[in-house]
């Protein structure tokens, strides 16, 4: 969803053919689709996850990337811990506005859990897009 929802707020701004933005997951299977709520949800928004497909993040992946934002301070420090190398380019999402803690994975939730996740989620791009662009080295 945070990729779809960064997706959109670089087409808002123009700035869409600038930036390659693409999910990865710490401890995700390869290929598998979106959560069928997360579809939904983004489906209600005109948004589509349905040609979605998941990947685990690897070592030649970080490399491609300035910048990687992570929801939860376990994902940090995993990537940190087993890429040292490119673990001065990950970030929590919520440290980009200033703040600590995790972005909960509505995965077991509800339509409505998944709906206030997208809220945080557009709320933490919006907000702080301009410090994810200070990081980003284009």
């Amino acid at each position: 969803m945070a990729e779809v929802l960064f997706r959109e707020h670089l087409e808002k701004l123009g700035l869409a053919d600038e930036w390659r933005v693409e999910s990865a997951g710490v401890w995700a299977m390869d290929d598998a689709p979106a959560m069928a709520l997360a579809r939904e949800v983004m489906n209600e928004r005109g948004l589509d996850l349905n040609q979605h497909r998941s990947q685990g993040i690897h070592a030649d992946l970080l490399r491609e990337f300035d910048l990687v934002l992570v929801m939860e301070d376990a994902h940090l420090k995993s990537l940190q811990r087993n890429y040292p190398d490119e673990a001065d380019k990950v970030y929590l999402l919520k440290a980009m506005v200033g703040q600590d803690g995790n972005v909960d994975d509505p995965v077991y939730g509800t339509k409505e859990t998944y709906r206030a996740t997208v809220k945080e989620l557009e709320g933490l791009i919006k907000h702080g897009f301009q410090r994810i662009r200070d990081l980003v080295k284009c």
